[in-house]
């Protein structure tokens, strides 16, 4: 991830944008480690009126994930407030923010805040807000840099570089010697770079401050360096191609041209940036969002990382079981297809029996094959025969064959039938367990897989959190056209939607052959366009096991024409009159609907 100095230059601008001169109204420490702050700001319409806002900023200095960001959610306070929350109420509460800054391209944000105190002087007072990884904190100053309080007490014996307690002087120590991007020249630049033996993204990053890996791999690739091993082979050209390219970066900064987006693989964050990141644009295998808010893509990214995290982390179990029983589900069809292949001879055993019953009466011991005439055929053909049997012992031996064979096609025929249903099955629970999102769908899964005799039913009075299945619903979309899009997240959801919420007229969208989600579109009795199909068929590729190809082709047909078999597995359903389309299985650009 790259929330470096430019993310926090992203943010301190759309900050100044939206806070210069709002009131806090509430302070809350809602961890150790963490302030949530209430703003609330007026603006003047064009029309004369007022329009009022209300943000809410989080300041997060957890050691392992610092965070500052604007957010609409809000959380719960303790009912005891902490000494430096109630130090902050008692100067802060109501003040004004007059400014907001970023000390160069560091990771510090220095808010200027106005009040009165209790006299009704006019006082001045700063918040510094510093987000370096496990140094990170928020200290409280007076308008001379002297320390109020601050969330982490550092006391001498912590830190032999800088102490922050009451009383002290506050000063940003220069630890890592590292330049300020903003104001470097081109001879500096080419300078440092040159002094520093070492690969070049660890030259940039550990020289420049606000600058991070993500970053520095993203000026090589854009001036095509990244093959480079070192800054040994830095050529003077390449060089001033490289000095350019950061040149245009801190201009960007300055001029305060950001373009926010979260890089996605398989519907999975793995990376954000407030400057594009090109590496990923041409590359199959990732998706671009784009944001207008720098806070907007903080918390989509990490909202959305911890969901997927905590969810993969509670499903592993069923990934791991249905895994299992997927493989030998597979094995076992393999093993009948080869076995019911066998089986095909069992015609041939009979024509030798009806042959050898009409021609082989005088067949005598002893001899190995016979040739007769096949009257089915016309042809001459040639029979292997005991020479231990005569002619009607050998046809009595081929008919019992034929049988044996013939009741194995039988059961065969039925067995493979199952297995291949199951592997259907377990496939689409596959899928389910890859698109879920809570644990109240891991907990229709798991119902699933107990009503199926998978796993064990649970034998607990007590019901585990995610096994009421109502709180678990379907993705909903809003196509370009407004016609209301469901997308089922499991067999029961697929089974709900076809069956109870879809009526005869309204559209329905599944992968060809394939597991996936049912996707049915509302008409409300109206005609389709067709943006609106292609948008459901790229919704039913992406929520199917082809998510991970380019395209994939979707069967689609009007709901009155799916039908259910009696006793089929949930999600489990027939149709044969349908219509296809190959479509991309990319869902970007479709509105979904939050519930």
């Amino acid at each position: 991830m790259a929330f470096d100095g430019i993310a926090i230059a992203h943010l301190v601008y759309e900050m100044q944008e939206k806070l210069i001169g709002a009131r806090i109204t509430k302070i809350a420490q809602t961890e150790s480690d963490k302030l949530l702050l209430t703003i609330k700001n007026s603006f003047s319409k064009e029309d004369g009126g007022t329009r009022r806002t209300v943000e809410r900023l989080v300041i997060s200095v957890n050691p392992s994930l610092p965070l500052f960001y604007l957010t609409e959610d809000n959380e719960t306070s303790p009912m005891q407030a902490p000494t430096f929350c109630m130090v902050l109420r008692k100067h802060l509460n109501n003040c004004k923010i007059a400014g907001i800054h970023q000390i160069g391209l560091e990771r510090v944000i220095r808010f200027d805040l106005e009040h009165l105190n209790e006299m009704g002087d006019f006082c001045e007072k700063r918040l510094y807000i510093e987000l370096m990884g496990k140094h990170s904190n928020i200290i409280f100053c007076d308008e001379t840099d002297t320390v109020i309080d601050s969330i982490k007490h550092i006391s001498a014996l912590v830190s032999s570089v800088r102490e922050v307690l009451p009383g002290k002087p506050y000063f940003i120590p220069n630890t890592m010697n590292k330049s300020d991007p903003l104001t470097v020249t081109k001879e500096e630049f080419l300078s440092i770079l040159k002094a520093k033996p070492q690969p070049l993204d660890k030259a940039l990053y550990r020289s420049f401050t606000g600058i991070s890996g993500v970053v520095a791999n993203e000026l090589l690739y854009r001036t095509r360096l990244s093959g480079l091993s070192g800054t040994g082979e830095l050529t003077e050209a390449d060089a001033f191609l490289l000095y350019e390219e950061f040149e245009k970066m801190m201009t960007a900064v300055k001029e305060h041209d950001f373009q926010a987006h979260i890089i996605y693989q398989e519907n999975v964050p793995v990376e954000f940036s407030s400057f594009l990141l090109t590496e990923y644009r041409n590359a199959p295998d990732y998706q671009i969002k784009l944001y207008e808010s720098p806070s907007k893509m903080l918390y989509d990214y990490y909202h959305t990382k911890e969901i997927y995290g905590r969810i993969h982390q509670k499903s592993s179990d069923l990934r791991r079981i249905t895994q299992t029983l997927l493989e030998r589900s597979v094995k076992k069809y393999d093993l009948q297809l080869k076995q019911l292949k066998d089986t095909e001879k069992r015609e041939k055993y009979k024509v030798y029996g009806e042959l050898l019953t009409t021609y082989g009466y005088d067949i005598k011991e002893g001899e190995k094959k016979f040739t007769c005439e096949n009257y089915y055929t016309g042809e001459e053909i040639t029979i292997p025969l005991d020479g231990e049997k005569n002619g009607v012992e050998n046809a009595k031996r081929y008919f019992e064959k034929y049988q044996k064979l013939k009741r194995t096609f039988e059961a065969l025929t039925v067995q493979t039938r199952e297995t291949n249903e199951e592997i259907e099955h377990l496939s689409s629970i596959s899928n389910a367990l890859d698109i879920a999102t809570s644990e109240e769908d891991l907990g229709m899964i798991r119902r699933e897989l107990s009503e199926a005799g998978y796993i064990k039913k649970q034998t607990s009075g007590k019901k585990k959190k995610g096994g009421n299945s109502g709180k678990s619903k379907p993705f909903h979309y809003i196509s370009s056209d407004g016609f209301h899009i469901y997308v089922g997240k499991n067999n029961y959801q697929n089974d709900e939607l076809t069956f109870k919420l879809a009526t005869g007229n309204d559209w329905w969208f599944h992968a060809k052959k394939m597991a996936g989600s049912h996707v049915i579109v509302k008409t409300e009795g109206k005609e389709l366009p067709d943006k609106t199909f292609e948008e459901a068929a790229r919704l039913a590729a992406y929520y199917s096991k082809a998510r991970e190809q380019e395209k994939a082709e979707i069967d689609y047909i009007q709901k009155k024409h799916i039908k259910k078999p009696n006793g089929a597995k949930p999600g489990f359903v027939v149709y044969y009159t349908n219509y296809s389309m190959t479509i991309p299985t990319d869902i970007e650009g479709i509105r979904e609907i939050e519930e």
